[in-house]
């Protein structure tokens, strides 16, 4: 069977962690998390980028960083993953679904204009598949409405919008290294920060609400309690694993990119004869091959395509049900205008095998089981 996902490996994780235990020096904030931190900033030209301990603790430093109030209105996708939400719900906003741009699954520009109201705070856009948003657009309705903007970029590490990296072009960024994006410490995720003085305060909230950051680095003779905060320093054991792979981000996306390209190719034919629909990268984003997905004609034919495929030896999964249709999302928040395409979408979105190591031959067995479902 062909796996869904393995989370990326080099030797270079292994000799890292060893040296992290050998230091004796494994709790947070130590050499490889700052040696992380840098090859992140250096990676987006963030002004600071801070390890957290999931992409999730990444979204709810956000929250607290954008000082989101009980009332206030956030505006983000349906078709994203519930942290993206949970951590705007945690300080009481209503979150305001809206439907996605049906060629990339990423939230609408139209759509999010339409939803804003006099309590609109906030909007979140999801990089999906690693193919950023229409930024231009979002950033030009934050500016007309005075709106703070956080990009959830879990999936968008190394991608980029006409240039500018993923992350780095709004009031936050957030990152996933969970143990399926392209680079894993197996949970983490990072936060990253354009104001110098957000970044005074990310550090604080990063560290219990104390400026310990501060006094480690002999600002301040004693560090104290000064704000709300939490725990959200990830392990040295962690932050070693994941050095390794920044330092060789691009040969990394290099190979996932060459899978990327195999399966693209393969299926030009299928898609010209109307059997399924490729994924779509519009010409100004630079992605990072997070992921390849295929939208198939019904929700019956997905179904039997996961079947076929695993007859035949691969392991395919569809992705997000939409969070309007969940419990939590009646609960704490609304859909604003017509779901035309994200429910029906997501009904028919299935996500091929994409990981790093995956072999040529690997992906010419899939791509035999996709044609083969047809013929």
């Amino acid at each position: 069977m062909i796996p869904f996902n393995i989370p990326p490996y080099l030797p270079e994780c292994s000799v890292y962690v060893e040296q992290a235990i050998q230091n004796h020096k494994i709790c947070g904030d130590g050499v490889f998390t700052g040696r992380c931190n840098k090859a992140l900033e250096q990676m987006t030209g963030a002004h600071r980028a801070l390890l957290t301990t999931s992409g999730t603790s990444a979204l709810e430093m956000a929250a607290l960083l954008m000082n989101i109030q009980p009332g206030d209105e956030v505006i983000m996708p349906s078709y994203t993953f519930c942290s993206t939400a949970n951590a705007f719900a945690l300080r009481g906003a209503v979150i305001v679904f809206v439907d996605v741009d049906p060629l990339t699954m990423n939230i609408d520009p139209a759509c999010v204009r339409a939803a804003v109201t006099p309590k609109t705070k906030a909007i979140v856009p999801v990089h999906y598949a690693g193919v950023c948003c229409d930024m231009d657009a979002l950033q030009a309705i934050c500016d007309e409405y005075g709106l703070l903007m956080c990009e959830d970029a879990a999936q968008a590490v190394s991608s980029a919008y006409k240039g500018r990296p993923a992350g780095s072009m709004s009031t936050v960024g957030c990152f996933s290294f969970h143990e399926t994006k392209n680079f894993s410490m197996g949970e983490g995720g990072a936060v990253l920060v354009q104001d110098p003085e957000l970044a005074e305060r990310a550090e604080i909230i990063r560290e219990k609400g104390t400026d310990r950051s501060r006094f480690y680095r002999g600002q301040v003779d004693k560090y104290t309690w000064i704000d709300i905060g939490s725990s959200f320093l990830p392990s040295e054991l962690n932050a070693a694993y994941l050095l390794a792979q920044l330092e060789q981000h691009e040969r990394i996306t290099a190979a996932r990119m060459a899978c990327w390209n195999q399966y693209h190719a393969a299926f030009e034919q299928l898609e010209a004869k109307g059997c399924l629909r490729r994924m779509h990268v519009p010409a100004h984003c630079t992605h990072n091959a997070h992921m390849y997905y295929i939208v198939l004609n019904s929700l019956s034919q997905r179904t039997a395509m996961i079947e076929h495929l695993k007859n035949n030896g691969v392991n395919a999964v569809f992705h997000y049900v939409p969070l309007h249709s969940a419990a939590a999302g009646l609960r704490f928040g609304r859909f604003h205008g017509e779901d035309r395409y994200t429910t029906n979408l997501s009904e028919r979105l299935l996500r091929l095998p994409l990981h790093y190591g995956l072999s040529e031959a690997d992906c010419s067995k899939v791509i035999e089981a996709v044609s083969s479902f047809f013929d």
